[in-house]
């Protein structure tokens, strides 16, 4: 195992990435990222259809953690251009939770409607041209032009960047597939799982991966979007560098959906959402898979320029999981812990710092609630999943 093999250094080395990007993050990265939320906030109180108001604040509130840990990929970005990354990353995961709110729920044309809704995607990474009319297939309602307003901030932010026109392709690309996969997954309530299974099987990314992970891995894609963002800040960014990341973070991401799963176990069960850990024979197999995919990952961004950066950014995006109270009891830590043992020592110092975070957030989630109960009952009434943040 090509992991186990430079373990220590890779780990060493990937512990110092850590160390540098929060010396960056908590006193530069962190207050901006909390003021572009702000400003989102402000923004979803204005959409006029209640409904999709209180989805949009919803969201906001429900997963701000994953806005905020999705932005320490700026991190690795020199200060004059860390703004821009920031608010394209902060609008893009903003846009990515909105839209798999509105997904979520029934839609006469599923597929049509979904593809429409995501076109806010294809918006968002190209430097010019009209925003499409996304609520075309929704029976009721817009929201305003916040959906639009995401996608062109976003667009703004990108294309302010000097790689930006080589970096655009392998971003909408993956944003393509990330939407078509959203909407897919999002569909199989009322068409099935057949027609997920064939798009996915037709995938030039199908290898070593099942069509599962490669659907997982897709709808999770949004994080090749946030590190292909990054990677625009460098001026020195060529097109075969954007393709070579995008492909080493799909691994990464399928970990990520099926870690999702198992954190949203309980709450999918609930609410008859699409569990993607059901399309393993049984615990023993997706236990196997999940260790299979932490060293192929690995495997993957260690080819990579910078390749300490993009271990830390593996292992952080595993550890944000894996530091959920869900991922922490005895089952969960049976299903995980293959992967824990092909990332460990890598894992150690992001698992600690998440939770760590998690800990000191839950008190302050629980001062806003008690600041603004209007939207501890949005939150109720409107959005079926549990937080994961504490």
């Amino acid at each position: 195992m090509v992991w186990q093999a430079r373990g220590r250094g890779g780990a060493a080395q990937a512990t110092a990435a850590l160390i540098r990007a929060n010396v960056r993050f908590w006193p530069t990265v962190l207050p901006a990222v909390r003021r572009e939320l702000r400003a989102w906030d402000r923004a979803a109180e204005a959409i006029p259809d209640p409904a999709l108001r209180e989805r949009a604040l919803a969201k906001l509130r429900h997963e701000r953690f994953n806005t905020e840990v999705a932005a320490t990929l700026a991190t690795l970005v020199p200060p004059r251009r860390r703004p821009a990354v920031i608010e394209a990353i902060v609008a893009l995961e903003v846009m990515y939770d909105y839209l798999d709110a509105l997904t979520e729920q029934p839609l006469p044309d599923p597929l049509a409607g979904g593809r429409q809704l995501y076109r806010a995607f294809t918006d968002a990474c190209t430097p010019i041209g009209p925003f499409a009319d996304y609520f075309r297939h929704r029976p009721q309602g817009d929201d305003g032009g916040y959906l639009a307003a995401l996608a062109a901030t976003c667009r703004r932010a990108l294309w302010s960047l000097p790689a930006a026109p080589v970096v655009a392709p392998a971003a909408c690309a993956a944003l393509t597939r990330c939407g078509e996969a959203q909407t897919r997954t999002h569909a199989v309530a009322q068409l099935e799982p057949a027609q997920l299974r064939a798009w996915a099987a037709a995938q030039p990314e199908v290898g070593a991966l099942r069509w599962s992970e490669v659907a997982a891995g897709a709808a999770a894609s949004v994080l090749v979007a946030h590190a292909l963002v990054a990677l625009a800040a460098d001026p020195a960014t060529t097109a075969a560098d954007a393709e070579r990341v995008a492909a080493a973070y799909l691994t990464t991401c399928a970990m990520t959906t099926l870690l999702d799963s198992l954190v949203d176990a309980e709450a999918d069960a609930a609410s008859g959402s699409h569990p993607y850990l059901a399309y393993y024979a049984g615990e023993a197999e997706a236990a196997e898979r999940l260790g299979v995919l932490a060293r192929e990952a690995v495997v993957a961004v260690e080819r990579l320029p910078r390749a300490a950066h993009h271990l830390m950014t593996v292992a952080g995006a595993v550890a944000f999981y894996l530091s959920a109270p869900a991922a922490r009891g005895r089952d969960a830590r049976r299903l995980t812990a293959p992967l824990m043992r092909e990332l460990r020592p890598l894992l150690a110092p992001p698992l600690a710092i998440f939770i760590a975070w998690r800990k000191l957030k839950r008190p302050l989630r629980a001062q806003r609630m008690r600041r603004s109960p209007r939207i501890g009952s949005v939150m109720t009434a409107c959005e079926p999943r549990p937080s994961t943040e504490a």
